[in-house]
């Protein structure tokens, strides 16, 4: 193949392509109106691998340091698709799932070619970045597997892309990247305080304030069951454990970290607009809208959040700071025990439902998320938060 690649050549290669279809939940559909490309099969793809690792390795390393990632591991790109978007074609908001459990993020390789459009939008906690490719040169973009992007419409021309999934390889979970002396200082005299100081829960309404028994820090991004681990946080997430980590040692305390699955129904109203059609779509969830009113991804647009009205968290599995895997767990959250730098509103839920008004109360925006959570105990209290947490574990 030439660089840039001719137009002539990008037509053939069209010729050669198919309809590229998505994935929802366990299904794969085709929807032009969401994704509208053209997929070369894998199998029709060939690189010569020992050209290409020589320009893809030193790449690689450094998107290792950019993401945040624990020395001593490395990143591997496993080719995921050869993408070809010609005049009006795009694809929706979305976000890739996690297709291995060494997955943590996707590499776009845009091949260089003259066009116009096609810009590649990565968002994540409310923030956008627009990435145009060279026409001259190779583009290469990662992100994050839970970061939402899109494609927008090629107006002109041929945009050609290889897409990776960006696999995590060793590093010891066990030696997590140094902290600020001062900073785990501050954050271990906080966490006595913590434990000692009573205060009222939400439900019980203020009455018999106690102590907590623990805290529980949300992280900012998404995890899924399989793609948990200290080896595997991502961005800030990776410096913030690191810190309750030092700091919990410092105060004689145990630390895990833990999925938390978070549920928060809002206030909303509704918006003047026309246009309902246009939905944002998550391929890592179920169908766009179901009948109910549910969405996969985003809120339903025109929707405006007001106020709070409820919400629960749920710690569903947690590991030590060894990588072991503890049994499953089922565990509440209290309001005395949560922390969080971002709060949820601020992120992206992978579900959103809306409910219309009932008579007895106004509208209401239901959204799940799914976050990692530094939990952390008191010594002395462990039998007590692990009793709390599985039950069956106090008898073994």
């Amino acid at each position: 193949m030439q660089f840039p690649v001719p137009a002539a050549q990008a037509r053939q290669l069209c010729g050669l392509a198919r309809p590229a279809r998505y994935g929802v939940g366990t299904r794969t559909l085709l929807d032009r109106r969401v994704r509208d490309t053209w997929e070369i099969p894998l199998s029709r793809v060939k690189i010569d691998k020992r050209r290409w690792n020589r320009t893809l390795q030193p790449v690689l390393e450094g998107l290792r340091a950019d993401l945040g990632l624990p020395p001593g591991s490395r990143l591997t790109a496993e080719l995921h698709s050869m993408l070809v978007y010609r005049a009006g074609q795009f694809f929706v908001p979305h976000q890739d799932s996690e297709k291995s459990d060494e997955m943590v993020a996707s590499l776009v390789v845009t091949l260089p070619s003259a066009f116009t459009g096609g810009s590649l939008v990565v968002e994540h906690r409310g923030e956008t970045a627009v990435y145009r490719a060279s026409p001259r040169a190779l583009s290469f973009v990662a992100f994050y597997a839970d970061c939402r992007h899109e494609i927008k419409p090629v107006r002109t021309g041929h945009r050609i892309a290889l897409t990776y999934n960006l696999l995590l390889r060793g590093g010891d979970v066990t030696d997590p990247a140094p902290a600020s002396p001062a900073t785990v200082g501050a954050v271990a005299g906080c966490l006595p305080e913590h434990f000692a100081t009573p205060t009222p829960r939400r439900s019980s309404g203020g009455a018999g304030a106690a102590p907590p028994n623990r805290l529980v820090y949300l992280l900012d991004h998404e995890y899924t069951e399989r793609g948990i681990g200290w080896a595997r946080l991502k961005g800030n997430d990776a410096a913030r454990a690191a810190v309750l980590r030092a700091a919990a040692d410092r105060a004689g305390c145990d630390v895990v970290l833990a999925l938390a699955d978070v549920h928060e129904t809002w206030s909303c109203f509704e918006d003047d607009w026309d246009d309902r059609s246009h939905r944002s779509w998550d391929d890592d969830n179920d169908d766009d809208e179901d009948d109910d009113g549910s969405t996969g991804g985003g809120d339903l647009d025109g929707y405006t959040l007001d106020e709070l009205v409820d919400w629960d968290i749920t710690l569903t599995k947690w590991v030590g700071t060894s990588g072991e895997d503890v049994d499953p767990i089922v565990t509440v959250v209290s309001d005395d025990e949560l922390c969080a730098t971002t709060p949820s509103v601020a992120l992206q839920p992978y579900q959103s439902q809306y409910e219309g008004y009932m008579g007895n109360y106004g509208n209401t925006m239901d959204r799940w998320y799914r976050r990692a959570a530094v939990v952390v105990w008191p010594r002395q209290r462990a039998f007590a938060v692990r009793a709390e947490a599985a039950p069956g574990w106090g008898g073994r």
